[in-house]
């Protein structure tokens, strides 16, 4: 599926700045979602919602706060998307 090229940069920045030993099965595991996420919504592109609501539902809450500081680092507004959402994990 396609990505929103400016979407994916920021994605590989911020895989990047994960540990190298969580990296490649984050990056697996959010990339599958996001693909989902884009295809539940009938578009044929990956934006920023779809990647933002990916890391939402698939990171273990052990890293909870390492994935909120390096979607802020890496410019994705989840805020805007309504995340976090009630009853998951605060800031």
């Amino acid at each position: 599926m396609k990505w929103n090229l400016e979407v994916q940069q920021r994605f590989k920045a911020m895989i990047a700045k994960i540990p190298v030993f969580h990296r490649g099965i984050t990056e697996n595991a959010v990339t599958l979602r996001a693909e989902e996420n884009a295809r539940n919504r009938k578009v044929d592109q990956v934006c920023e919602e779809d990647v933002v609501a990916a890391f939402f539902s698939d990171v273990p809450s052990p890293f909870y706060s390492m994935m909120i500081r390096l979607l802020e680092q890496a410019g994705f507004d989840y805020k805007k998307y309504g995340f976090p959402k009630n009853g998951n994990h605060e800031k």
